[in-house]
């Protein structure tokens, strides 16, 4: 077998056969030899040539129609596409799997008086469901982009209903047909409720939960059992409304959590990263492709509740030990939050286990939120986060939309400063109630640009001027929210110290209704910020050094040293730095 040295073309038509797509109608033409070549080289295609694209289309519609299979249709550029638009139409409205892959040059050269050279960046409503440009690959990325595309272009020939796609597939003209084997592909597949299932036997299993509205608690005992059947584990994003027995915080990088396969819910989160799985199983309604991990292999377009009850037995295996391991990370992690200077994150180490039972928590981005994500919160609370569109607008707007639906019920919103100015237009709303409570971290800037691991901190102090944003808004003005925040019939409490903000915080947290709204305000400074960051993210670092020395010698470590935590070893094990 002889195949184009394309990579594009490699993959169209390694993808192709891993989907058992084998019928394909070929038209003449120039920029599709690498394409139909390689096809009439293996075997495995049954290729029939038509000249006229548009009979080619019909040809297709005769044949997807009688034999129940998916069809391939390839052209050429110029007008030999517009050609299959009649077929394609056809097709469209009898929902037949007709594939029409286009070939082309690259898109650059669209609107440059190139001859054979027209636009298909957009096409018809009503011809098909997807369409998708599958560029010239020059390195891992454009692999990756482009074996998503593929496979979500053939996809959606059989998803909800199902119809016609189109791919434009790109060529450089190579003349070179000296591949022999055709490369590993990675074939995703969509599982609906009436397919077969996979085997889920054997495996290490490990679920993560993004962003998700409430789970019911039939959701949340169907997890519950199945990580009990198969010793799994839930990796949960703050917002990720699952409060079952089985709960994890990912807080912080580590190699300790790679999984075999990871069973992946729920919708946008900033910690996703965290896990490092070797296969991703997708459980989603919409079905759609969303390879968060580069490893996707199926994609069960069903509600979780029949996912789970398929690979859930009534057997009751005991607490999964898989979690109890887990279990005791998060401990040693968590016996050492408190070690931070007044920051956000020190500040949601103290509240996070007072917070009024039912209320409901919103969290700014980035720096808010993961300085509460890293802690075991009170699973009667429930958290929400502006993570969809990841900006740092409307937080305040939200919160207020939020208590008005139940004005019975304590509303707290937790952000930064930027956050809070770019919304503080609502705080004027005479719609807010006595049930909102809001908490304003006033440290000047966008501090997370000053953060280790944000690229903004390699400017060290000039990050303030363009990038973090400084000395805006009052720059940091004891006054300014005081002042407007008690205009508008809020009551205003202030902190600048661990001390002052433990003075205030029970007012803030007081579970009754009060008479009016709060917004509390506390001031930290940009260096306790930045600490307390690398407090925590050298919590791996930590725990790596526990594990080279042992539990014992590690802890008697720590009582001798007694704060100086500069040992022997010439390593500072509270900050990572060597000396």
């Amino acid at each position: 077998m002889q195949y184009s040295n394309e990579k594009n073309v490699l993959l169209m038509v390694a993808l192709l056969k891993a989907h058992g797509i084998r019928k394909v109608v070929a038209s003449p033409g120039t920029t599709n030899i690498t394409f139909v070549a390689s096809l009439t080289h293996d075997p495995f295609f049954q290729v029939y040539s038509s000249v006229d694209e548009r009979s080619a289309a019909y040809m297709a519609c005769g044949m997807a129609d009688e034999s129940g299979e998916p069809v391939v249709i390839s052209c050429t550029g110029a007008t030999a596409s517009r050609n299959y638009f009649p077929g394609l139409t056809e097709a469209y409205y009898r929902k037949l799997p007709i594939l029409a892959i286009t070939s082309t040059r690259e898109e650059c050269k669209i609107g440059h008086l190139i001859d054979q050279q027209i636009d298909r960046t957009c096409q018809p409503k009503d011809t098909v469901l997807c369409s998708e440009h599958l560029q010239i690959i020059k390195d891992d990325e454009d692999w990756w982009n482009c074996t998503i595309k593929a496979n979500r272009a053939i996809l959606a020939l059989r998803h909800n209903g199902g119809g016609p796609a189109h791919i434009n597939l790109p060529t450089l003209y190579s003349p070179s047909f000296d591949i022999h084997i055709l490369p590993e592909v990675r074939k995703i597949t969509r599982i609906y409720s009436y397919d077969v299932f996979p085997e889920l036997k054997n495996r290490d299993i490990a679920i993560f939960v993004g962003t998700h509205r409430k789970m019911t608690i039939e959701e949340q005992n169907l997890i519950d059992r199945f990580c009990e059947n198969y010793n799994a584990v839930v990796f949960c994003d703050t917002c990720s409304g699952y409060h079952g027995k089985y709960a994890l915080r990912l807080y912080g990088k580590s190699d300790e959590l790679k999984t075999d396969i990871l069973i992946h819910l729920g919708e946008v989160s900033c910690v996703a990263y965290y896990c490092k799985p070797n296969e991703v199983w997708r459980v989603c309604e919409d079905g759609e492709l969303r390879d968060t991990y580069r490893k996707l292999k199926y994609v069960f377009s069903m509600p979780l509740n029949v996912f789970f009850n398929h690979y859930t037995t009534a057997v009751h295996n005991g607490i999964s030990a898989k979690f109890n391991t887990y279990k005791k990370k998060e401990d040693v992690f968590f016996s050492q939050s408190n070690d931070v200077p007044f920051s956000n994150g020190w500040i949601a180490n103290y509240l996070h286990d007072k917070m009024p039972d039912g209320c409901a928590i919103h969290l700014g981005i980035v720096s808010t939120f993961f300085a509460w994500n890293r802690l075991r919160n009170n699973p009667s609370i429930d958290f929400s986060c502006n993570q969809g569109g990841f900006g740092i607008d409307g937080n305040i707007s939200t919160l207020l939309g939020q208590s008005l639906v139940n004005p019975n019920r304590l509303y707290f919103c937790c952000l930064g400063d930027l956050a809070f100015f770019y919304d503080m237009n609502v705080l004027g709303n005479r719609h807010f109630g006595n049930n909102v409570r809001i908490l304003l971290i006033n440290n000047g800037r966008g501090v997370i640009f000053r953060k280790p691991g944000n690229m903004g901190s390699i400017f060290g102090d000039g990050a303030d001027e363009y990038i973090s944003a400084a000395r805006h808004y009052g720059n940091m003005s004891p006054t300014l929210v005081r002042d407007y925040a008690m205009n508008l019939g809020f009551q205003y409490l202030c902190a600048k110290t661990k001390e002052e903000f433990i003075e205030n915080a029970h007012i803030f947290i007081n579970p009754q209704m009060l008479e009016k709204p709060i917004l509390f305000e506390a001031f930290t400074e940009v260096n306790d910020e930045i600490q307390g960051d690398n407090i925590h993210s050298s919590m791996d670092f930590k725990n790596k050094i526990r594990s080279l020395l042992g539990d014992n010698i590690y802890d008697s470590l720590r009582t001798i040293i007694k704060g100086d935590t500069k040992g022997k070893m010439g390593v500072d094990i509270g900050s990572n730095k060597k000396h």
